[in-house]
């Protein structure tokens, strides 16, 4: 069998810090971050179910915000 090989502290850690807080905060309030755990951290802020990747991905800003159209609205 294969081995598996253990996640490294970077991974660990970037992927907590997605999990809990929005990459913008992480940003404002940490002035210094290296790009590689820059990186991390944006890899593991990105949706991992499909499920979720299909609701993000027909989600489309500003639809959900406009008035109805007559069409619609007479429907």
């Amino acid at each position: 069998g294969s081995l598996l090989q253990p996640e490294s502290l970077l991974d660990a850690a970037a992927k907590r810090v997605a999990g809990s807080w929005a990459f913008e905060r992480v940003e404002g309030r940490f002035q210094r971050i290296p790009e590689p755990v820059q990186r991390r951290i944006v890899y593991w802020s990105f949706p991992r179910s499909e499920r979720q990747i299909c609701m993000y991905s027909s989600f489309q800003p500003g639809r959900a915000a406009a008035a109805p159209s007559p069409a619609s609205a007479a429907a």
